[in-house]
């Protein structure tokens, strides 16, 4: 209900942004989320524990699975689609689904759903983890690669902007972690709501830039349709592939239930924090956000149904 809540609250702000788009100038909105970016990424860091990340660490079959899944095996298949888009690699559309495909998975929900479906936890707190880390220099390699060869993008200040906001902060948070980071995890509730704040507020100003310019108006309803469909037909894909693959090789039914769970989930925190950084307070930033959180949305639908279904699996077998 929490991640629906926040669903909600996602486009509650969109709405906002729709009607009130002028409410970017009335508080500095770029400097609270540019404070807000670097304290999520301080905290990250600060809330890993050790433990827990060795834990999952000998589990090699699946981390090579679910991280080969994730930045690789995603960003090609979003490359499939090019030929889905008029304008190919130039289309808005197809860059905000490439955009997709590139990022981390998530945390938070990709654990909660492994707990639910009674798969190996440690396997997912640790790739969970993993994927945040290996996201923050992946996602922008990935982008940067696109785009420098159809646009006029500086990927040397991108990663300026990234250093400074992602990695020094994450690099402290982990520092600070052996005094801190019992308090940090103690009040995880609490630095998730804050997580999540940002970014509403990143979200808001982002469809408001793009509301602003009329962005939107060049998308007509059959593309929103067309996109819908592709990025359903990308997590199928991906969550049935990998359940042929782990029994291919072998993986037993808790493994494999990691492996789904983590190489499927896209993390809406990375995108929307990556939209930010990478691309500034560009018009275009709403429409990037816009195949991210149509997967966010199916994602926790559809996981959370599937969850449900291996955790009966596990409750009749043991007669329960």
């Amino acid at each position: 209900m929490r991640s629906h809540g926040f669903i909600l609250a996602i486009f509650i702000a969109i709405a906002i942004a729709y009607f009130y788009p002028e409410g970017t100038q009335l508080l500095p909105l770029k400097t609270i989320t540019d404070i807000g970016i670097a304290l999520i990424f301080f905290f990250y860091g600060l809330k890993l524990a050790p433990a827990e990340f060795k834990a999952g660490l000998l589990n090699y079959r699946v981390h090579i699975i679910i991280q080969v899944t994730t930045f690789v095996i995603f960003p090609l298949l979003c490359l499939l689609c090019i030929p889905l888009f008029e304008e190919g690699l130039r289309s808005d559309l197809w860059i905000a689904l490439f955009f997709l495909g590139t990022l981390p998975s998530t945390v938070s929900s990709s654990v909660v759903m492994v707990a639910l479906a009674k798969g190996n936890l440690p396997t997912a707190i640790f790739n969970a983890s993993l994927s945040g880390l290996i996201g923050i220099v992946a996602t922008p390699l990935w982008i940067g690669f696109i785009l420098e060869k159809t646009t006029d993008f500086d990927f040397l200040e991108v990663l300026q902007k990234l250093f400074l906001q992602i990695i020094v902060p994450l690099a402290i948070g982990l520092f600070l972690q052996r005094y801190f980071g019992k308090m940090a995890r103690k009040y995880g509730k609490q630095l998730s709501l804050f997580d999540k704040t940002t970014i509403i507020l990143i979200i808001y100003s982002s469809f408001s830039n793009s509301f602003t310019s009329d962005l939107f108006n060049t998308v007509n309803l059959e593309e929103l349709i067309k996109m819908v469909a592709i990025v359903l037909v990308l997590f199928f894909s991906v969550f049935f592939g990998l359940a042929f693959f782990s029994n291919l090789i072998g993986l037993n039914t808790e493994d494999k239930i990691a492996a789904q769970f983590c190489g499927t989930k896209k993390s809406l925190v990375h995108g929307s924090v990556m939209v930010r950084v990478i691309f500034g307070n560009a018009a275009s930033s709403g429409l990037l956000l816009l195949p991210i959180m149509l997967y966010h949305s199916a994602q926790l639908i559809l996981v959370a149904w599937f969850a449900e279904k291996y955790r009966k699996r596990d409750l009749e077998k043991t007669g329960i």
